[in-house]
């Protein structure tokens, strides 16, 4: 197997097998393609990089998983259902998989949860995918796709809390979730700085309401991560450029949040290397 920075590969019997996590990979992707078919492999390509961008694709490559390729490269993730019902509109999930779940209760219990929004789920169906973690005796490690402020309260804390041994992962992606997202940190607040990483999203509003996003994460006692819009199917790995910004804010922006730099300087002051 090998990985790439967001693309992975590998062989099994006659065919091999590429994962396209992020769109600006898949010409990445077409030159491994190329590469494998050259060699007498079948080549079945998938991941959320690819859906997008499928006609670069069409005809070297057999597309048809495409949804599952993601989770299939790695042991020790699962799925329990697909789709997610908020919709939105940066978000490539609701054009893959759907505004309605696909519910999937024979899945196996794995350290890795990929689900999109587990706490929009029905009570009922969250109860089961916890009570067959406790049956497997499985820690769940991370839930990397995390929860919905909209529908996270305090009893989905605790039934969470029961087999959740990662961080507590939510988006903070508009100043319109503000209330949403106090009330699920409040609900958290026992939960340390580390465990409750918040997405936010940057790029999509004015500079001032990011950076406030940014900085109430940090208030609260949260650590964020921060995520600058990019368009779905974009093959070079350049955010959208809107409002007030320009691609240094928002790159070092990310950085200045994502590497924690924020515990020692305020970004007024920070001065980075990309020019």
């Amino acid at each position: 197997m090998s990985w790439s920075g967001g693309l992975i590969d590998w062989l099994e019997g006659d065919t091999a097998y590429i994962s396209v996590v992020f769109s600006w990979k898949v010409p990445d992707a077409y030159q491994r393609s190329v590469w494998y078919k050259q060699q007498g492999y079948k080549v079945r390509v998938g991941g959320p990089g690819v859906y997008g961008n499928r006609k670069y694709l069409s005809g070297l490559a057999d597309l048809s998983g495409e949804v599952d390729a993601l989770i299939h490269h790695n042991p020790n993730a699962t799925m329990a259902s697909r789709g997610c019902p908020v919709g939105c509109y940066f978000c490539i999930v609701p054009k893959m998989e759907g505004k309605t779940f696909t519910l999937l209760p024979d899945f196996t219990p794995r350290p890795i949860l990929c689900d999109n929004n587990l706490s929009a789920l029905d009570g009922e169906y969250q109860d089961y995918i916890v009570e067959k973690y406790k049956k497997y005796d499985v820690p769940l490690l991370d839930a990397i796709s995390g929860f919905e402020p909209r529908t996270f309260f305090r009893g989905t804390y605790l039934r969470w809390k029961a087999i959740n041994r990662g961080a507590w992962r939510f988006g903070y992606d508009e100043t319109s979730e503000e209330e949403y997202v106090y009330r699920m940190i409040q609900i958290l607040k026992d939960e340390p700085p580390g465990k409750k990483r918040i997405y936010v999203l940057i790029g999509n509003e004015s500079f001032e309401y990011c950076f406030r996003r940014i900085m109430q994460v940090i208030e609260w006692g949260c650590e964020p991560h921060v995520q600058p819009m990019m368009a779905l199917n974009t093959l070079q790995k350049r955010p959208i450029i809107r409002f007030d910004w320009t691609e240094k804010k928002l790159r070092d922006l990310a950085r200045w949040s994502n590497r924690w730099i924020w515990r020692t300087v305020p970004f007024s002051e920070y001065k980075s290397s990309y020019k």
